[in-house]
């Protein structure tokens, strides 16, 4: 009777070496943040939590939720439009999306916050015809307000691209036979299409939020307050420009930390419907397969 055939794990000495290589970078990158004295920790520590930068931080979030949020709705109807078969509604999904996809966002930023220059008042009333009412463009469009313009309007045009892409991912059949049944197209958009789209949808939609937020650093240039605009406020004063620029980057670090964590799970969740591949190891999920495989050696 022949011995049983006892398996081997294969050997990965590439992997070790990489390893050591980013663990010494690593511990090179510890030494000089550490013993660097130039850092000032305790100057970031100490502004870390001042009220302006934690009120540029509200501001910060604030826009970007409210950017994102007009980008998503108007993403949504633009991506609709965009495969309607009526031309003039697909053409003009088109022209928009071109449009402000074409542009840089802080020209866009700066177009809306001096569009008085070109309307000094902005009305109410019929095409061609008198003005009920009217106000003054500068005093409706404040640097805020230009800022949530800007974003929002740019996103939108972005949006609508992922949103047409998750809908055309959602196989046709499944339209058709919605319609079958008598569904209307709006409800088939909300019942079937987009829940099976979200898959497509969500991974690049938490990319843009993440993206978003750091672009909102773009609003300081019309005189927005948020974190990198307070941040600058503070350095002009006191000219610790790289220990307030670190504030700043600490804090965009552990938003952005968040926001992924959060993305992580929603890609989960509307990945349960999917049977192509199987769900994502979670963080603990990982770990516990690495040291797992680390035994194994």
């Amino acid at each position: 009777m022949s011995n049983p055939i006892q398996a081997v794990p294969v050997r990965h000495p590439g992997r070790w070496l990489a390893a050591a290589v980013i663990l010494v970078l690593a511990a090179m990158l510890a030494h000089t943040l550490v013993t660097n004295e130039n850092f000032h920790w305790d100057v970031v520590g100490r502004y870390l939590t001042t009220e302006s930068i934690l009120n540029g931080l509200k501001n910060t979030l604030i826009l970007t939720a409210l950017s994102m949020a007009i980008g998503i709705v108007g993403g949504i109807g633009l991506a609709v439009m965009r495969l309607s078969a009526n031309p003039l509604m697909s053409w003009t999904a088109a022209g928009y999306i071109w449009l402000f996809r074409g542009t840089p966002v802080i020209t866009q930023l700066l177009f809306w916050f001096y569009l008085g220059a070109l309307f000094p008042r902005l009305g109410l009333g019929i095409p061609f015809g008198p003005t009920f009412v009217s106000v003054d463009t500068n005093s409706l469009i404040a640097p805020f307000t230009a800022a949530l313009l800007g974003l929002g309007l740019n996103e939108a045009a972005y949006m609508a691209e992922i949103v047409r892409g998750g809908i055309l991912s959602v196989e046709h059949g499944q339209t058709e036979a919605a319609e079958a049944l008598g569904m209307t197209r709006a409800r088939i958009l909300r019942r079937i299409v987009l829940p099976q789209a979200m898959r497509v949808i969500i991974p690049p939609v938490g990319n843009e939020v993440i993206g978003m937020l750091k672009t909102t650093s773009l609003a300081s240039a019309i005189g927005v307050s948020e974190i990198l605009s307070q941040a600058q406020h503070i350095y002009f004063v006191n000219s610790r420009i790289m220990e307030l620029l670190i504030v700043c980057a600490i804090w965009y670090l552990a938003t952005v930390s968040v926001l992924s964590i959060g993305q992580f799970y929603l890609e989960r969740h509307y990945a349960k419907g999917a049977t192509s591949r199987a769900l994502a190891p979670t963080p603990l999920q990982r770990l516990r397969a690495v040291l797992g495989t680390a035994r194994s050696y």
